[in-house]
């Protein structure tokens, strides 16, 4: 498994509960632009509507070597899903404060994955606390890496 990218926004905005691996449908050319790693998730979310999953927003930039004509970076792409899978996630978006959020792309078998996370919104004051262990965290590396 090959990692393409992550959110790592969404890691520090939002308590992941669950997570699942969905295919995504992309056109000839976003395929190979995936795989160079020109694709960007900040900002992008998935959205079920009628009975089908979509990735809102999310960024894939034009292949150099292809015909650029009409392309939109930004086109909603349809996730591939199994029914029981969509009628869960259903489920869970019914729920106040749930999200889904696209946390990595990576190649899977020679194929374009997506990991979907179902989260839920972080408070500011936890989000506070995370910046303040992570810099706790540095300066006592800091301390002892002068100490040796």
């Amino acid at each position: 498994m090959e990692i393409i990218t992550q959110n790592k926004k969404a890691y520090f905005d939002y308590h992941i509960l669950e997570t699942l691996e969905a295919g995504i449908v992309l056109e000839g050319a976003e395929v190979k632009s995936v795989k160079l790693g020109q694709i960007n998730l900040k900002g992008a979310y998935v959205v079920i509507n009628n009975n089908e999953a979509f990735l809102i927003n999310a960024s894939i930039a034009p292949y150099k070597m292809a015909r650029q004509e009409s392309y939109d970076p930004r086109r909603s792409r349809k996730l591939l899903l199994h029914k029981k899978q969509i009628n869960y996630l259903l489920g869970k978006t019914k729920e106040k404060g749930i999200t889904l959020l696209p946390l990595k792309v990576y190649l899977k078998k020679g194929l374009v994955k997506i990991e979907i996370g179902i989260a839920r919104g972080k408070k500011k004051y936890d989000k506070r606390e995370i910046i303040k262990k992570r810099e706790s965290e540095r300066e006592i590396r800091r301390a002892l890496k002068y100490r040796k």
